[in-house]
């Protein structure tokens, strides 16, 4: 008779392996975990959500309209802060010095004297010059100042006694944004060049080719000049509001080409698929095939090229305006600002004026961090 055969039991942890959640991950939420892991393109999200929100808080952050030509304050040092207090102890209190204008007998220039003796207290949360926030909502409430007749210049002057510190924010507004909107038209008219090129091919993949061909022959700056040199004179009919708008299509039509090219070359690789070769077999129409099948395959790398494509918008606004064929008064920008400091005895004498230069840096940092993050994430499969 045989021996019953003994079964050995088996752990419970042995039976039920643990299963990893990725591999039931989609491939948009496996770019999600990528991106969300990196720790440099987080830094970049946070800091422009940070940036926007400063920037477009501006009027309300800011002491002082940016646009108010304090005439006794010209080329005006940024003020001193202090938290010791008029007793001499230390205070919650922020305070800063009065200053007064003595005029140097040796070079016959202005100069500003901190009275180190009056101390005169920064409050917050005061009225003070109106303005309008988001475009609707009118106030005059500011986050700090000081009492009147003084005035406060946490980055000091420019050349007509204004604010640099209200200026470099209402200029983020234009330089931040000018490269959002540059971007988008860019994305569009890339893609529709791009993916026609590819798809369509022919004669007039080869009429689109050379015609990107030759815009890239060009040098950028000198063809943004020229183009920005080309635009009317700001007059009662042509505001620098309809100049700001034709500076982002100037920047558009130079930025579109390689977007253009890379789509290309994904569209005509994505044509000889297979679930275009079923769709075209199922009878789908063109037009379905590319907004459907070819787009959507080609959204992550879309996503990174604009992301990447931004900071070249922010610069080349940046030239213009540098050189005098951007943005024009009353409206302002970093580029604008950054006019002031062309000559080298102003830097010297008066570096503030610089200060638009660190934003720019800043921000193009920041997006190039998040140009990097989705660079990495749109390929979660690779190490």
């Amino acid at each position: 008779m045989a021996e019953a055969e003994t079964s050995i039991p088996i752990p419970e942890e042995l039976v039920r392996e643990p299963v990893s959640e990725v591999g039931q991950m989609s491939q948009w939420q496996l770019m999600r975990l990528r991106f969300s892991r990196n720790r440099l393109a987080m830094t970049g999200v946070i800091g422009l959500a940070v940036m926007y929100v400063i920037v477009f808080l501006g009027p309300f952050l800011a002491p002082n309209d940016y646009m108010y030509q304090n005439t006794d304050y010209i080329f005006g040092q940024p003020n001193s802060i202090t938290f010791i207090g008029p007793d001499g102890r230390f205070s919650l209190r922020p305070y800063t010095y009065e200053i007064s204008t003595v005029l140097d007998e040796q070079s016959f220039k202005f100069v500003f004297v901190e009275n180190r003796e009056k101390k005169v207290p920064i409050r917050f949360f005061v009225r003070g010059d109106p303005y309008t926030l988001f475009g609707f909502i009118k106030s005059d409430v500011h986050l700090f100042d000081v009492d009147r007749p003084q005035r406060f210049y946490l980055l000091g002057a420019d050349e007509l006694g204004r604010d640099m510190f209200a200026r470099i924010l209402m200029g983020g507004q234009v330089s931040m944004t000018i490269g959002l909107v540059g971007v988008a038209l860019g994305i569009i008219l890339g893609s529709i060049m791009g993916t026609a090129s590819g798809y369509w091919g022919g004669l007039t993949d080869d009429i689109m080719q050379r015609i990107i061909e030759l815009i890239m022959s060009f040098p950028t700056v000198p063809l943004w000049a020229a183009l920005a040199a080309a635009l009317p004179p700001i007059s009662a009919t042509f505001t620098a509001l309809h100049r700001y708008f034709l500076i982002t299509v100037i920047l558009s039509l130079v930025g579109w080409t390689g977007l253009a090219r890379q789509l290309r070359a994904k569209v005509m690789a994505y044509r000889q698929s297979d679930f275009v070769q079923a769709a075209l077999a199922a009878g789908a129409s063109d037009a379905r095939i590319i907004f459907v099948h070819m787009l959507p395959n080609a959204a992550s790398h879309i996503i990174v090229v604009a992301a990447l494509a931004i900071p070249s918008m922010i610069l080349g606004e940046t030239a213009l305006s540098f050189l005098g064929l951007g943005i024009l008064p009353p409206l302002v920008s970093w580029g604008a600002l950054l006019k002031s400091a062309q000559q080298v005895a102003v830097v010297v004498q008066h570096p503030w004026l610089m200060i638009p230069g660190v934003a720019v840096v800043i921000t193009v940092l920041f997006f190039s961090f998040l140009g990097d993050g989705l660079r990495d994430a749109v390929d979660p499969y690779s190490i």
